[in-house]
């Protein structure tokens, strides 16, 4: 009978050790749902359910990347300070801003997180304190840095908070102790390369604390957004790869919106639909937003306004890019007309309202010219020349077709990547803008069409477009053409 039971207690014993071994070949993964804990390089293990990792920001997603401003600084001498300030200052004018707090950092290397919240950053702003050299992590985001400015042209706007751009560039101080250490630390490749990070960076134009408002942080802080927001900014409109004869119109309404000037003004742009009014606004509106503190594009319009509450969502839009705040829904147009009124008075600002076709919609987005700051510039663009007929609208300019070498040249360069096309298409190219009417979308739209298609399609299309009336292909264009 005992061996009988000892018997089954070794197959039960024999059974349990091979599933135990197979589990851990097989199936490795599940073979322990805890997670090694790391220890940092400053200080105790972490406790579990410990710090978000460093850098992150709950409901942010991470791998998004987006970031416009990421921050370096020293933990230990300006986190619950300065840079806190500046970081929700930061957030609180609507920038995506990136904190590294080199203090949670776990393990010996940069993570991806991190390098591309530099990489991906528009700005980063290293805040040099006496202890920033002492950080090997500043050191290397520095080190960083240096590497993106160089690749992709970064802006690096350096803060120095109680060290002077000398003893930054030099490393003396503070900062020559912190290199001593390393020097016996670390490789000297590596250092190096550290050295002339702090040398590239601490040479750059920056704000130094003590020589702004007598040291007032808060007075930096000031200084630093408002810089930030005018970098920013310049989001630059798209344009189209091939733009011809506009250069007239641009020179012609630069002249009208004269953003020397102090006061405030409202310039239309109207035309028909499909003959570039959108594109030449555009090319203007590139050229001088660095004149502004902040400018807004405001498309389709005329679209808008059909939808349910539409320009009220308008009001709320161009409220939130001005000001560079989350959207807030508004109640009525009266709550948007208050609104503008009262917060954008004191703002220098360029914008550009794209295909307005009703003068209500006009009155609900810049009604009076007081509504914004002095040296403010309102660019209207229009199919509706009436909608312009109002005292605030101090000018006008009308955008007209492309003359006929104008029309062939853009025809050229969508159908053919060139300026000019080959022998056998000449004529046929001709005939085709003919029928165009001079109207750039027309000409782009087609060109497009017909590029590296058998000649038997371009005699098709053109049998085509010649059977419908001159005014009814602009009408079909119109359909497709947002200006």
């Amino acid at each position: 009978m005992y061996d009988n039971v000892l018997l089954w207690a070794f197959f039960a014993l024999l059974f349990t050790a091979a599933s135990v071994l197979l589990s851990a070949i097989f199936f490795p993964v599940f073979s322990s749902s805890t997670t090694p804990r790391v220890r940092t390089r400053e200080g105790p293990e972490p406790a579990a359910g410990g710090p978000t990792p460093r850098g992150t920001d709950p409901g942010v997603d991470p791998q998004g990347f987006d970031y416009e401003v990421f921050l370096s600084f020293r933990g230990s001498d300006t986190r619950k300070r300065f840079t806190d300030f500046l970081y929700n200052s930061l957030k609180d004018s609507g920038v995506h801003v990136f904190r590294d707090d080199e203090e949670l950092r776990v393990g010996e290397e940069i993570g991806p997180e991190l390098l591309e919240g530099i990489r991906n950053s528009k700005i980063s702003i290293p805040i040099f304190s006496k202890d920033y050299a002492s950080s090997k992590w500043c050191l290397k985001e520095l080190a960083f840095m240096v590497e993106c400015r160089r690749a992709r042209e970064q802006l690096v706007m350096p803060v120095f908070y109680d060290v002077t751009p000398n003893e930054v560039r030099h490393q003396a101080g503070t900062y020559e102790r912190s290199f001593s250490q390393h020097a016996r630390k670390y490789d000297p490749l590596v250092v190096q390369q550290w050295r002339d990070a702090l040398a590239e960076i601490g040479a750059l134009k920056g704000w130094e604390l003590k020589n702004i408002a007598n040291g007032h942080e808060g007075e930096l802080v000031k200084l630093v957004v408002a810089k930030v927001l005018k970098e920013l900014k310049k989001a630059y409109l798209v344009l189209p790869d091939s733009i011809v004869g506009i250069d007239d119109h641009v020179e012609a309404i630069t002249r009208l919106l004269e953003v020397d000037a102090s006061d405030v003004r409202i310039v239309g742009i109207h035309g028909m639909a499909g003959v570039g009014k959108t594109t030449v606004a555009k090319v203007v509106y590139n050229q001088l937003l660095d004149h502004f503190d902040s400018c807004s594009f405001l498309k389709d319009i005329r679209e808008t306004a059909l939808q349910h509450k539409g320009l009220e969502y308008l009001q709320s839009l161009l409220i939130s890019k001005i000001l560079r705040c989350e959207r807030q829904d508004l109640t009525s147009i009266d709550e948007g007309t208050y609104e503008l009124k009262h917060r954008l008075r004191t703002k220098k600002v360029l914008i550009l309202l794209d295909d307005v076709d009703r003068r209500n919609q006009l009155n609900a987005l810049a009604a009076e010219l007081d509504w914004f700051g002095p040296g403010s510039r309102i660019i209207v663009t229009t199919r509706n020349r009436d909608v312009l007929n109002t005292s605030q609208v101090v000018a006008a300019h009308e955008v007209r077709e492309l003359q006929p070498h104008q029309a062939f040249l853009l025809f050229c360069k969508h159908a053919f990547r060139n300026d000019l096309p080959p022998t056998d298409f000449v004529d046929i190219s001709y005939n085709i803008v003919e029928t165009t009417g001079g109207l750039p979308l027309a000409l782009e739209v087609i060109g497009s069409f017909l590029a590296g298609k058998r000649m038997v399609v371009w005699e098709d299309t053109l049998k085509k477009l010649k059977s419908v009336p001159h005014t009814e292909v602009q009408a079909k264009l119109k359909i497709i053409y947002k200006h």
